[in-house]
């Protein structure tokens, strides 16, 4: 069986945000594992409008539904704003929607924040919504994410370490049993 393809998706624009290296982190431990490629165009998507999403849509939502489409699975890391989910994250989920690229797909979601509780919880109803694969199983939620990983996207923590190791140990197995029975 070839390494599952994971798209992981930052819900922070931010180019040094905490979830951008613990998605850094998570990358270079499953290195062997798992070929993760992190999308970085969430800034890019054109704000989502239903009177848009036709067979003309902008090539940015064309090129992030294909990479979703192609992956095996998806990993999500995402502070909360606002005890809710960043815009540019939502905006670009809801492009989405009409076309079920997350249907069925193994989705893993780490609300990586200070608190998360409101964020993680909104964020897990929209991908129940969409039929993400085993969200329910996959879902991490890590409170004060700045004390717990480094400047050199190190995950200091043993157990954030052991609670992602888990987290990613069951999406490989998700992907996996999903292929089988393809």
């Amino acid at each position: 069986m070839t390494i599952p393809k994971i798209v992981a998706i930052s819900g922070s624009t931010r180019r040094k945000s905490s979830n951008l290296k613990l998605l850094n982190a998570i990358a270079d431990l499953f290195s062997g594992q798992l070929e993760i490629s992190i999308f970085n165009g969430l800034s890019g998507l054109p704000s989502f409008n239903p009177d848009d999403n036709d067979g003309n849509v902008a090539k940015s939502v064309s090129d992030f539904r294909e990479q979703i489409r192609s992956a095996h699975g998806i990993l999500i890391c995402t502070p909360e704003y606002a005890h809710g989910v960043p815009g540019a994250l939502k905006n670009a989920i809801d492009w989405t929607v009409s076309t079920n690229e997350f249907w069925k797909k193994p989705t893993a979601l780490i609300t990586a924040s200070s608190d998360g509780r409101f964020g993680h919880k909104a964020l897990l109803e929209t991908l129940r919504v969409i039929e993400a694969e085993n969200i329910e199983e996959l879902n991490l939620l890590i409170q004060f994410i700045k004390t717990k990983i480094d400047e050199n996207d190190t995950i200091k923590d043993e157990q954030t370490l052991k609670d992602i190791h888990h987290l990613m140990d069951n999406l490989i197995a998700t992907i996996h049993k999903q292929r089988r029975e393809a």
